[in-house]
């Protein structure tokens, strides 16, 4: 007799319209995003609704717990271990909690694509041990959030991602070029979570797979440096303190020099990278005294100038749409630094393409769910697609 489990994954894979939870949680730490989408299609037909979204947040206690093995070169293995099934638990709970309170049962939900919580991100760029494959390591285990939900759940994106050859991030883009493609339009995805990463669209099909890179700290940087001096606050909320502040040149420059910078594209990077230590030590090399509000506002025009370069030489500065996404999207002082930085584009919301942009990075992994299970997986190169994720069957 077949696996009824088998069977389920072929009825899925058969639909033309799925009904998908798409859950991410980010470097912020805030809380697991859950979004709640139909997609009818896949690949360039894929269409996607938003039907509820919703940010479950972290007590402090639970962030603490992650914080003991977030981006930090040595940990104990045991609560590493320990933490992916807690993780995986825990973001189980989360979507059952949101289920109830959206009054939808979970057997009417086809599947769950869970990016997990990443706790250390090292592509050869950084590890750089000599023939050592990129690398990437998310926890919050998918088994657990299928027998916690009883739904099929996808997993550990970026590791088919590595293992395919490319650094594991970002992989935004690829959903980006599904819905957001327009022939003849030169567009430039942007998203600023912890950290920032593009995508350049150029509005040519087919002509070569899409522009996909990290350009350096989104609000990584900015955060850690606020919850440094106000230990009450976690980001600098409406940019307010960046803007008491003045940019310090000598401290900008010595941040701009670091060789992550230099790389080619596209590359990718991670906190473990962009810490404390590497704004201290810029901070010490400058011999000088710098108030706290003028290194916010420092930290905030790298996150414009390293967004901004990356920009310029993809679009080669041309004229271009810039879209804009993430936590960052909402602080002001970056968005103006933007415009006043790329003057050849027209800054815009993200809703402007028609999407939340507080909910895009979770239906992002909603869509490469999808593509797994009912498409052709995601454009690799420009005669290889790619199927990410593991699947975790609820029985």
């Amino acid at each position: 007799m077949p696996n009824p489990n088998i069977s389920r994954l072929q009825s899925i894979a058969g639909k033309q319209t799925c009904r998908a939870i798409g859950l991410m949680s980010g470097t912020s730490l805030d809380g697991l995003d859950i979004a709640l989408c139909d997609i009818t299609g896949s690949g360039y037909d894929t269409k996607v609704e938003l039907i509820e979204f919703t940010t479950q947040p972290y007590f402090v206690s639970q962030k603490e717990k992650i914080r003991e093995i977030f981006s930090v070169n040595k940990v104990d293995l045991e609560h590493l271990c320990v933490y992916n099934a807690w993780l995986g638990n825990l973001h189980g709970e989360m979507i059952m909690q949101a289920l109830v309170d959206w009054n939808c049962a979970p057997d009417t939900i086809d599947f769950v694509a869970s990016h997990g919580q990443t706790v250390y991100h090292a592509p050869s760029t950084k590890h750089g041990m000599h023939s050592m494959p990129n690398a990437t390591l998310q926890i919050s285990d998918g088994d657990h959030i299928a027998i916690k939900t009883g739904i099929l759940t996808i997993s550990d994106f970026r590791q088919k991602h590595t293992a395919a050859g490319g650094e594991g991030a970002p992989l935004a883009g690829y959903v980006d070029e599904l819905l957001f493609f327009e022939r003849g339009e030169k567009r430039v995805l942007l998203n600023i979570g912890g950290i920032g990463n593009i995508t350049w669209l150029d509005g040519t099909a087919g002509n070569q797979p899409v522009m996909i890179t990290d350009t350096g700290p989104g609000n990584t940087l900015i955060d850690a440096r606020v919850h440094f001096f106000y230990p009450d606050l976690h980001y600098d909320e409406d940019g307010k303190i960046a803007r008491q502040g003045r940019v310090s040149e000598e401290l900008l420059a010595i941040l701009k020099r670091d060789s992550f910078f230099k790389l080619p594209l596209p590359k990718s990077t991670g906190p473990e990278y962009f810490n404390r230590f590497f704004f201290e030590n810029a901070l010490k090399e400058t011999g000088i005294a710098i108030s706290q509000e003028d290194q916010i506002a420092t930290l905030a025009r790298l996150t414009v100038e390293s967004i901004a370069d990356v920009i310029r030489e993809v679009s080669n500065d041309e004229p271009c749409e810039l879209y804009v996404s993430g936590g960052g999207c909402h602080n002001p002082v970056i968005k103006q630094g933007l415009r006043d930085q790329l003057a050849f584009t027209q800054v815009y919301p993200f809703e402007q393409l028609g999407m939340n942009p507080d909910a895009k990075e979770a239906i992002i992994f909603a869509v490469l769910g999808n593509e797994t299970l009912r498409g052709n997986g995601i454009r690799f190169s420009n005669d290889r697609h790619v199927s990410l994720g593991k699947i975790s069957f609820p029985a």
